[in-house]
Parts: structure tokens; sequence; C-alpha cells
């Protein structure tokens, strides 16, 4: 048991460094089973998905050396076909990017979905439309996800993607870069992250061109022979830093970033009022007065990202005015609100939308992490907060924050976490 306790009423100044993109890490780390040779990856996020996916690695036999806190060399000449522990694939989302690397490396893919879900509740309908076009068999059998290429292995395919879908490119990516022949994936997501993996790929010897637009074509090559790549910045945790110094009020610049895959956060921020600086890598943003109502919708990339949506709700909550916010995206991401109004926030949800009457205090009491983003806008809402916050299952939040206790004492906020073992506790204060 992992929780927070925040004390609001501070002031954040000051810099705080951006750590790299979790959600392309999560598909390099799996694309690295494809290489046959060494991969040099830095800018690797020190967080609990990467953790967990590095030691599925190993158990599948890869040679992992670390070097400092977020540099790895991976080999994977050597890994075995073998099933990923289900233990530690349910305790991870982006397990499902193991499919797509597995049946591109072996021909033969069996992997646990995350939680025990099925297509129903976490679908995968467009991952497998993806693998089924270059040829493969797929079923699901006794919660495991079991896929097949053909006795001859994959062959180029031409698949359209019903939705735009993150996960189902970045997977098709992975099962195209080894097969035979041009695969070509139209409708596809244009995330910063997908642009990533691409670029990781082909840094590694693979021929993918068209990564960012909605057209992508993969003329499969034998083998990839390992290399040295770099992560992106994260764009999300950049946005959270960002609309924390919006929220909470003060002057913070968020280092090491690309200020263009932010313009859609920046512009929103500079609606409600934020006065917001670009630099070459990095972006200041100053908040000295009350935030102005707004309205947002997610939508993909180069949308506004549904990864922000709850964080920029903090935004609302306390703005003068009435905000909207419509989810784009997912069905199921408004579960936050409640804990919001446990603290003083006015948030009504009507289907996709969540009406946001904004109040001018919040109040600390206890609430719960529901979910990653939705646990960094609980630290956001309690920075904001009068009094002291307690925020349960905050171990959601470290599965994409870096250190943010860490980068949060840096600028002014103050964080404890306390993390329970079987009837002991231990305290860390930030």
């Amino acid at each position: 048991m992992i929780k927070y306790i925040v004390q609001g009423g501070s002031r954040l100044s000051g810099h705080v460094n951006i750590s790299g993109a979790k959600n392309a890490a999560v598909a390099i780390l799996p694309a690295s089973l494809l290489v046959d040779g060494v991969c040099r990856i830095e800018n690797v996020p020190d967080i609990s998905d990467v953790r967990l996916l590095l030691e599925i690695l190993r158990n599948m036999g890869a040679s992992i050396r670390r070097f400092g806190r977020n540099t790895l060399e991976i080999d994977c000449s050597h890994v075995r076909n073998a099933t990923a522990p289900i233990d530690l694939v349910r305790r991870i989302r982006a397990s499902y990017y193991l499919i797509g690397a597995e049946l591109g490396r072996f021909g033969h893919a069996r992997v646990a979905m995350p939680g025990g879900c099925n297509f129903g509740v976490r679908p995968i309908d467009q991952h497998i439309k993806g693998f089924e076009a270059m040829g493969a068999s797929v079923e699901q059998l006794g919660g495991y996800v079991c896929a097949d290429a053909p006795e001859g292995g994959l062959q180029g395919g031409h698949v359209y993607l019903d939705i735009v879908s993150v996960g189902a490119t970045m997977n098709i990516l992975l099962a195209a870069v080894l097969c035979s022949g041009m695969t070509i994936i139209e409708n596809c997501a244009k995330e910063p992250h997908i642009v990533d993996l691409a670029n990781f790929l082909n840094a590694m010897g693979a021929k993918i061109s068209g990564a960012g637009t909605d057209v992508i074509k993969i003329r499969g090559v034998e083998r990839l022979t390992g290399g040295s790549y770099t992560i992106i910045p994260d764009q999300i945790e950049a946005g959270t830093y960002m609309a924390a110094a919006a929220a909470v009020g003060g002057d913070v610049t968020v280092d090491n970033v690309i200020p263009k895959h932010l313009d859609c956060i920046t512009a929103k921020l500079r609606e409600m009022g934020a006065k917001v600086t670009e630099y070459d890598d990095s972006i200041r943003v100053e908040a000295e007065r009350r935030l102005r109502r707004s309205n947002v919708k997610t939508m993909p990339y180069p949308g506004f990202p549904t990864d922000m949506q709850p964080q920029i709700a903090v935004c609302m909550a306390l703005a003068e005015g009435t905000s909207l916010v419509t989810e784009g995206i997912y069905d199921n991401r408004f579960r936050y609100t409640a804990e919001l109004n446990r603290m003083g926030a006015s948030i009504q949800v009507e289907s996709k939308t969540a009406v946001i009457d904004g109040v001018t205090q919040l109040h600390g009491c206890e609430v719960r992490a529901c979910d990653l983003r939705a646990g960094a806008a609980m630290v956001i809402a309690a920075l904001c907060a009068e009094g002291t916050t307690t925020i349960e299952d905050a171990h959601y939040i470290e599965r994409g924050y870096e250190d943010i206790i860490g980068k949060f004492a840096a600028i002014g906020g103050k964080i404890r976490r306390i993390e329970t073992f079987e009837g002991s506790s231990q305290d860390a204060a930030g």
C-alpha cells in the first residue's frame, strides 16, 4: 500500500526536468525483442511500468545492463520463445505489445491480457485485424491471446484501421518489421511516441516511412542488428507540471521538452489566463491570478490528449466560471471527479461530458488515485488545497512519473510517501 501525504498551499517555482516518454518506452522495450544485437537505449524513465517490462524480458532470457538511472543496454539475441509470466503481464497495460514483438520475432505469441481483461473490456480487435492482414491466425484461449504466423512466415499486408488506435498502430509496426514484403497501415495514429518507436526501429535497421502521418509503410527486412537510441521527452509528464503550475500558481520552467509536442496544452493554458513562454527545449508557465473558464475535448494527436484530461480538469475546477470537458477517446475516464468533489470541487458528469463550476478553494481530505493520470490530478488538487490531503493507491502514479515527489519538492511542493509492508510502514519525505 502506497500513500502520498500532501500539504497544500505552497506556491510553485523553479525548474523541473522531464524524463523519457513512458508511452514510447513501454513499446520500445518490447521492440528490443526483434533486434539481433545490443540496443543501447538512453533517457529511459525509471518508472514501475518500465521495471516490470525489464523483468519480463529477463524472464525470456534477455541480458540487460544498466548505466546510471536512465540508460540501458539490452541484448535479446538469445531470448527464448517463452510465455511471459502472467503475474507480471497482468500488472501492465502495455503488455499487449509483446504480442506483436513475439509474433514478429518467433512467428508465435502467447500473451495474457492485462488484468485478465477480455476483448470486450480492453478491445484489441484492431491489433488482431492487422496481424490477420499479414496472414496470422489469432484466438483467445484461457485468458491468453495466441497468435501464429502461417507456415511461410508473416507476409506484408494492407490494413485500414476502423478507429485511430495508438496501440494497434504500434503493435502492427512491431509485427511487420521482419515480415516479407511491404505492410501498409492506413488511418493510423500520429502520436509522438509512435514516431519514436518507428525511429528506434529504423535506427536498428528497419525500413519504416510515414510515421507521424495517417499512412505508414513498413518494408520488411531480414534482421535488425542493434544500435543506440535516445527516447523523446514525455509529453504528458511535461503537461502535468505545466497544469500544476497553472492551477497552484507560481513560476515553473519545464526543461528537456519538445515544445511542438505540447502545442495544444500550451494553447489551452494561455486561453485560461496563464502566461506560457516557449524556448528551444523548455517551457515556462507563470500564473499569478485565478484562471478563466474554458472548454476542452480530448482527441487523437495533435488534438488535446486524453492523458491530460484529469489534470486540466483540476485547473478548471478552480477557474472562474463554468467549464466543459468532453472525453472523445475513452468511455470511463471521469471516475476521478468524485474524488475532486470530495475536496470541494463542483463537477457533474453526464455521459462523456463533465460540467465543472469553478470554486475558489479546495480542501484537503482522504482521496484515492483511480488510475495513473487521475492520480497525477489528485496530486495537483492536493497541492492547491487548504490543509493536508492523503492520496491512497498512489502506486498508480508511479507507473508513469519518475521521482514525482522529488521533482515537486524541487519546485516547492510538500509531499511525503508512505509505503506499508505487512503491518509496518516506511516514510519518505519530499
